[in-house]
């Protein structure tokens, strides 16, 4: 982690804070959790194999943007970390993404 970027722990899916923007409405909420996994397996399609750095911050940048949007708040920390490591470092960025999405998506499952 980048000593000068030190993040507190974020809520791996903020109901509320989705809440706010749908008005409790869970069919919207859905759509947009929905919307946004359908967004992270893309962006980790490309992470699998960017053509370039742009192409890997593009994609890093876009998945924590989603994240963001939805209050997926882990996911978009563990993004904006990858955002800017090596490409050395890529793999093991893109398997912490990985991660934290699989983690996302069960929060987002047990969304009642």
């Amino acid at each position: 982690m980048n000593a000068a970027k030190k993040t507190t722990a974020a809520p791996i899916f903020d109901a509320a804070h989705l809440a706010r923007y749908t008005g409790g409405d869970a069919a919207l909420r859905d759509e947009l959790l929905a919307l946004m996994c359908d967004q992270a397996r893309r962006c980790l399609a490309i992470m699998e194999s960017p053509s370039d750095p742009a192409n890997w911050r593009a994609a890093c940048h876009t998945l924590k943007g989603a994240a963001r949007g939805v209050g997926a708040f882990s996911l978009a920390n563990v993004c904006d970390e990858a955002e800017i490591q090596p490409e050395a470092a890529w793999e093991g960025a893109r398997l912490a993404v990985a991660r934290s999405f699989r983690e996302t998506e069960l929060a987002f499952a047990s969304t009642d």
